[in-house]
This record gives C-alpha cells, structure tokens and sequence, in this order.
C-alpha cells in the first residue's frame, strides 16, 4: 500500500445539518483511530459517516483504506470503488487508483491491478511507486500466462498444494532414512554381538583345551617307559665304565 490520504470533507449542500455534522465528526474519530493504528474501531466509525452520509466519498475511500489494513480486499474493492468516479476527477485521483490497484494486487487479480495502476499513473505520470507495482503485476501476470494461464489464486493453490506435497516427501523421505539408520544400527549390533560370542566361545575352548592333560594311548605310554628304561641303561653302562676306566687309572699309577 503506498500512502492513505484522508479526503477533506467539503462543504456540501444537505437537506439535514445534523446528519451532516454527524457525518464529519464519525470521519474524524475515525481518522484519529487510523493514526493510531486502532483499524476496528476507525472502521465502525467510517461505518457511522456512512450511515449519517451513505453518499460521503470521503467516508467510502477511508474506510476501503481501513478493511485493506484489515486484509479485507473485498470489502476494500467495494469501497474504493464506490467513490472511485468521483475522485477520479479531482487531484487525490492517481491515489485512489493505486490504492484501488495494490488491493487488486493482493488478490493475485493482475489484470485488474495492471489496469488501476495504468490509471494512476495517467494522473500521476512521474510516481515511481505506482512505476514499480505496476511493472511487478505485468511480471506476475507474464509468469502465469507462461504456465498455463489460469487465476492467480488458483496458481498460488497450486504452488502451496506441491509446497506441501514435497514437505510431505522430505518428512517421509526422512522417517524412511532414520528407519534405515535404525536398522543399520540394529544389524551392526548384533553382528559385533555374534563376533564378541563367538571370541568368548573362541577363547573358552582354547582354556579348556589347555586345562586338559593330552590322552596317551596304552602303546605310546609303553614305548615312551621302554626308551626311559633304555635310556636309564645307557646312563648307567656310561657310569660304570667311567669307574673301571678310574680304578685301571689309579692301578697304573700305583704300580709304577
């Protein structure tokens, strides 16, 4: 929105001064309150002007700024076009219109918005704002004949609709990825448990096969006592005819 002009109320011929004066006093609390930002309250009081006046531009083209504050595009239309003939006329003319067009501008209603702006801008060649929405409703307008055509808002449907079908995706993309990682993290568990049970099984057999004394068959045991026995044998052969060589030693010595 570029600016909200309050209308000066002129000084009309009416058949009741009350009504009049009313009318002018609701405008004035209701400008108060749009100053102040209060839009429900400067909009129940442009309602009374209207209501006191049902024929007060001034009443109409406030209040249309008042339901745009609101996000009231609908209403607004209305209101601005209501008075929208008569200030066309005057010098608040290129305002009207492009307030008229930045609510079209909202509702996606690029046509419509291009069409307002153009207007502004014939009362107002050299606004570089009404220059600048004016370029970005041709841009838009451009964009959606490209694809498709169709209305603005049922191309933003669309968009919001795959915006949230590809959230949709990532969220079932990711449930899918944390799954996996689970079981991934599941399997790798169990295989570094089965490795570690099978080391334990590993080691308790190499302790009890070295717990264990080697079984030695009947033939081996009497072979290994027969080659002690021969071995004692050879010992003591050995022995003795190391004591008859030092007996016939000492023989030799005593008799010579």
């Amino acid at each position: 929105m570029k600016r909200f002009l309050f209308l000066v109320l002129a000084c009309l011929l009416s058949a009741t001064v009350c009504f009049a004066q009313s009318e002018r006093a609701s405008v004035r609390r209701g400008n108060r309150d749009f100053r102040k930002e209060h839009w429900p309250q400067a909009e129940i009081n442009y309602k009374k002007a209207l209501v006191a006046d049902s024929t007060s531009v001034t009443a109409d083209y406030n209040l249309g700024n008042t339901c745009f504050r609101l996000e009231n595009y609908a209403e607004a239309d209305r209101c601005y076009q209501a008075g929208l003939d008569s200030l066309a006329k005057g010098k608040h003319g290129a305002d009207a219109y492009h307030n008229a067009g930045t609510s079209k501008l909202k509702q996606r209603s690029w046509q419509e918005a291009i069409d307002l702006y153009k207007n502004a801008l014939r009362r107002n060649p050299g606004d570089m704002e009404t220059k600048a929405n004016l370029a970005y409703a041709q841009k838009m307008l451009e964009n959606e004949q490209q694809n498709g055509g169709g209305g603005g808002q049922d191309n933003q449907q669309n968009q919001d609709q795959n915006q949230d079908q590809n959230q949709d995706q990532n969220q079932n993309n990711d449930q899918n990825q944390d799954k996996n990682d689970d079981q991934n993290q599941d399997q790798q568990n169990q295989d570094q448990n089965q490795d570690q049970q099978n080391q334990d099984q590993n080691q308790d057999q190499n302790q009890d096969q070295q717990g264990q004394q080697p079984k030695i068959s009947p033939q081996a045991a009497q072979q290994m006592l027969q080659a002690i026995e021969a071995q004692e044998k050879d010992t003591q052969d050995k022995v003795k005819k190391e004591k008859a060589a030092k007996l016939k030693s000492k023989q030799k010595e005593k008799n010579w």
